[in-house]
């Protein structure tokens, strides 16, 4: 998408809409984009890693390496889009790892479970270890750093996510939105933004031209994970209640405007015997407060950052798929 952002010009519309008239929903922005980049996003796969025609095209370009020819930066922006892709799948499945100390009877037979974490390690670390081979026949030491830098900061933030404090049962963590902020990017947007950093390296545009890129690629992802917050709160059909997390970005600004006591006092009073918690009862307490509406607020802000960094560029329909895509989780009902 990058590449075709700096490659095609004139094209598109001379400015971006504001975030105020709406934009398409989100599979409508994935489709436009795919036409534009000239496969699907989804393309990276165990099957697409494993499958000869690729093999053979992979062997072709690289009879290319050395030479001038247009393709081979072609390629590697490709190349560096499914790297991507790959540490991110590669995350989300040692993500699926279970806790066994906290398994119940009904969760299925132990020896079953214990075998599906040993494979989400197995998988996870194929993944990534491509990944990482990949990248490093990028042959590029700025793009290495960056992406390595990005895997580091993608531990750090789960290590993050996942080091909870023993006070108050380990329900929620006492932090404000600038801690949940640094979290998030580290979690979730360190390895959008330095993707989009590297792939202007790679087409060889200046320091300015990669910072620009960066922005956009922070500011949307930041936008993308609190449009992904907010679902339980903004969806239409309220029928059935979905848990959310309480350190999610409503939650933690309805702590910041309740104060930390308060917030405590009505997790205790949804909670119910045998500390089951009642999630439609605190969904209502949060969606009362100011919580809501100001992750909304936090959302286009991030959104109207991630368009300005879009505005550097030359109109183009790479730039106005890039602008849909920030139009799409900045959309709420």
């Amino acid at each position: 998408m990058w590449g075709a952002l700096l490659r095609r010009g004139g094209r598109g519309p001379g400015c971006l809409r504001g975030l105020a008239s709406g934009g398409p929903p989100w599979s409508q922005v994935v489709s436009e984009a795919e036409k534009i980049v000239g496969y699907p996003t989804s393309f990276m796969s165990l099957r697409c890693l494993l499958s000869d025609e690729l093999s053979n095209i992979a062997m072709q370009v690289r009879k290319l390496v050395g030479t001038k020819h247009p393709l081979l930066d072609t390629a590697r922006q490709r190349s560096l889009a499914e790297i991507t892709e790959l540490i991110h799948t590669a995350f989300l499945v040692h993500r699926g790892i279970v806790n066994i100390g906290e398994l119940k009877s009904c969760d299925g037979p132990l020896k079953d479970m214990q075998f599906g974490n040993k494979m989400a390690v197995l998988s996870g670390d194929f993944l990534l270890a491509n990944a990482c081979t990949s990248l490093a026949q990028l042959k590029n030491t700025k793009v290495v750093e960056l992406i390595s830098s990005a895997i580091g900061d993608l531990v750090q933030g789960i290590y993050y996510e996942n080091s909870k404090s023993s006070e108050e049962n380990c329900l929620t963590d006492d932090i404000c939105i600038s801690t949940w902020k640094e979290q998030a990017f580290l979690s979730h947007s360190a390895l959008l933004a330095k993707s989009c950093q590297a792939a202007m390296e790679l087409a060889k545009h200046s320091a300015e031209i990669q910072d620009t890129a960066f922005q956009y690629g922070k500011h949307m992802s930041m936008s993308h994970k609190l449009h992904s917050d907010l679902q339980p709160f903004v969806k239409e059909s309220s029928t059935d209640t979905v848990a959310f997390s309480l350190n999610s970005a409503p939650a933690v600004l309805h702590q910041e405007f309740l104060g930390r006591e308060a917030w405590i006092k009505q997790i205790r009073e949804a909670q119910g015997k045998g500390n089951i918690m009642d999630y439609k009862k605190l969904q209502g307490a949060i969606k009362a407060g100011k919580g809501v509406t100001s992750a909304i607020d936090l959302c286009r802000f991030h959104g109207n950052r991630a368009l300005a960094a879009l505005e550097r560029f030359p109109p183009s329909e790479a730039r106005a798929a890039l602008a849909n895509i920030v139009y799409a989780v900045t959309r709420f009902p």
